[in-house]
């Protein structure tokens, strides 16, 4: 087959994407989509909570009318909203509003901290100070600097959803099925870029005919935490929705090596969006890449990495 240049035109990608921040080297990336799938009392709210912990986020939102019930557990994290009512058709509005508020505070610092500097360079060169700047920042003999929470960043803001098959979010997905797909472009600023935030779902099934995760959610999964299953159609459906990254005997050999026989709560972690420094986008629990051979082939990795 033979190709040829088109001169002029070439993809010129931006410079970062929108709701994209730094992570450690060996975490995922963020903002997310993480589906944590296994059956009652197999670890998901464990590992969930150890992987938001890891990955820095500011605070985490809760979304669970089973909150209080895992109150050792959750008190690791910085919950700073939390959500009984799953079947309050306002909550996704209230998550979004959360954002947005965080996007317009920052707006307002950014602009008053360029005015406050606006105000010192002046009076330090001796030039005629703007007197609406000398109102808005001299207070009680001093000069006020403005502040911010977050000292000037962007906060990262996780969502958690837990114990919710057969609530109204589920069985009446629109708002939550839109926040799911434009998840990292929540509150969006006038300078560009976004807040964002990540979400977390904890299901015991991976497909359900009612009241479950649709497909719109796991289409838009980035990351997908799989606990032990002997449910061969339900380990059919994992495997058939990573086609696209391994054939599906790749899957089977990566999920009984990452399982083992289960007893100490493992999980395989199928990272869709790998860093391109991550030998592999698969892993027993969160702290050992499992590389299959067809990966070591290709990417020239030898046995004992």
């Amino acid at each position: 087959m033979k190709t040829q240049k088109v001169k002029g035109l070439p993809i010129v990608p931006p410079s970062q994407e929108s709701g994209q921040y730094n992570t450690p080297p060996l975490l995922p990336k963020m903002h997310q989509v993480c589906v944590a799938v296994g059956k009652r009392a197999s670890g998901k709210s464990t590992a969930i909570v150890n992987l938001i912990e890891k990955m820095g986020y500011d605070y985490t939102i809760a979304v669970s009318p089973t909150m209080k019930s895992n109150k050792e557990l959750m008190e690791r994290l910085n919950i700073e909203h939390t959500f009984e009512d799953v079947d309050n058709p306002n909550v996704i509005d209230d998550i979004k509003k959360i954002v947005e508020d965080e996007a317009k505070d920052l707006e307002r610092y950014r602009d008053e901290l360029k005015r406050f500097n606006k105000l010192m360079s002046e009076i330090k060169k001796g030039e005629m100070v703007d007197d609406d700047l000398l109102l808005q920042f001299y207070n009680d003999d001093n000069f006020v600097k403005p502040e911010h929470r977050w000292n000037g960043e962007k906060p990262r803001i996780a969502v958690i959803f837990d114990d919710m098959m057969g609530s109204g979010m589920y069985s009446r997905p629109r708002k939550l099925n839109a926040l799911s797909t434009y998840s990292r472009h929540v509150g969006q600023m006038e300078e560009g870029g976004s807040i964002g935030v990540s979400l977390y779902f904890m299901i015991q099934s991976f497909k359900c005919q009612t009241g479950g995760l649709n497909k719109v959610i796991r289409n838009q999964c980035t990351t997908l935490l799989l606990f032990k299953s002997k449910d061969k159609k339900e380990l059919q459906d994992v495997a058939e929705s990573v086609g696209g990254e391994i054939d599906e005997e790749t899957f089977y050999k990566v999920y009984n090596t990452a399982i083992g026989d289960g007893k100490n709560y493992e999980f395989l972690t199928i990272d869709l969006h790998p860093k391109k420094e991550h030998p592999s986008g698969f892993r027993k629990r969160l702290d050992e890449f499992i590389i299959p051979e067809e990966l070591m082939k290709e990417n020239n990795i030898i046995n004992n990495i």
